[in-house]
Parts: C-alpha cells; sequence; structure tokens
C-alpha cells in the first residue's frame, strides 16, 4: 500500500504499528528521529496514522491509552 498522499513528516506521533510494531524499539523516551508514525489527521482525541515502515493505517483514541 503506498502512502497517504496527505501523509507529511512533519506531522508526527510517536506510537508503535500495530502491524509491525515499528516504533516499539526506541530507547527514547521522547520524540527520537526514527520510531514515529506519520500523523494524518485527527478528531479530537482520536489519531489517524499511518506508519512510514509498512503503510498501515489505522486509528488510536489517546483516551484509552491514560
Amino acid at each position: 500500500m503506498p502512502l497517504d498522499p496527505t501523509a507529511d513528516p512533519s506531522r508526527r506521533a510517536w506510537l508503535p504499528c500495530p502491524r509491525c510494531a515499528h516504533g516499539t524499539d526506541c530507547d527514547d523516551d521522547g520524540n527520537c528521529s526514527e520510531h514515529w508514525q506519520f500523523l494524518l489527521t485527527n478528531r479530537a482525541t482520536v489519531l489517524h496514522l499511518q506508519c512510514p515502515s509498512c503503510a498501515h493505517l489505522w486509528s488510536h483514541d489517546t483516551r484509552k491509552s491514560a
């Protein structure tokens, strides 16, 4: 699957990809330059993301993360 045309490297989120686990092996506690996902859009607490490694698209509700 290709990257979404709205994918912009300047809009990032640091959550692991549920398909390939990209972003889980980061030793940094914050915003490292390698282990991030494209933040395509958000609606309130729901983030719409795409993995730059496998191009998987998914949504994540940040209310459930706390």
